[in-house]
């Protein structure tokens, strides 16, 4: 069977670039795909490892009542999943584009089942690397799904985020218990090798999906 044709439902020209948003099929089967200056970032098709990268994280954490980060809004199934944990205290998005916000009060809102809105969230637009530059908060959980993981990134700045200068940054903003889990399309071993170099502890978790290649996510975390 031919794949569904893509209609375009919205184009935007953002501070970084193009931004769309299409949909293939129709009805509670169709499809949504993000695409950032014609890079293909994300579909809803499946979110499991999405999902696994925040229970994982979630799971790791010695905290009771953790608060948390999530870098990157895109489809929101990250965000949906750690929306639905009672003994989440507060939670961060990080999201750069207006629009994929935007999105979410419209097509892709079924897929963030409402977490916007949870009296816990806190929508923050901005690039989140120059955000955590200035920031003085603390998480115990930093979460990160930005472009396709460390080894493809949309644009070239975000390629900073997984470098050693980056995860600086990142050990700075997690609580000394903290846990950093970040999303990959691909098994990313330099990164890996940076992570291992940098955290006490660091696991591989490889997420089978329909679409071939497993999805990868990287926990690390200070404590052994």
């Amino acid at each position: 069977m031919a794949e569904p044709t893509a209609r375009v439902l919205d184009r935007r020209d953002g501070p970084y670039g193009e931004v769309v948003l299409r949909r293939r099929g129709e009805g509670e089967a169709a499809v949504f795909e993000i695409i950032a200056n014609g890079c293909f970032l994300m579909d809803t098709s499946d979110g499991r490892s999405e999902r696994l990268l925040v229970r994982a994280a979630l799971d790791a954490t010695p905290v009771p009542r953790p608060s948390l980060l999530v870098g990157g809004l895109g489809a929101g199934f990250s965000l949906a999943e750690a929306a639905a944990d009672p003994a989440l205290s507060r939670i961060t998005v990080l999201e750069r584009e207006q629009a994929v916000v935007e999105w979410h009060s419209g097509p892709l809102g079924r897929f963030s089942a409402g977490s916007l809105k949870d009296p816990r969230t806190e929508v923050v637009i901005a690039d989140l690397l120059d955000h955590l530059r200035g920031t003085r908060d603390r998480w115990d959980v930093v979460c990160l799904d930005i472009d396709n993981g460390p080894d493809w990134t949309v644009t070239d700045a975000n390629g900073g985020l997984y470098g050693f200068a980056g995860l600086t940054v990142l050990q700075r903003v997690l609580t000394p218990s903290g846990v950093l889990a970040v999303w990959s399309a691909a098994p990313a071993p330099d990164f890996e090798e940076r992570l291992r170099a940098r955290f006490a502890r660091v696991r591989r978790m490889d997420v089978l999906v329909d679409r071939g290649a497993p999805d990868v996510v990287y926990l690390a975390s200070q404590v052994e």
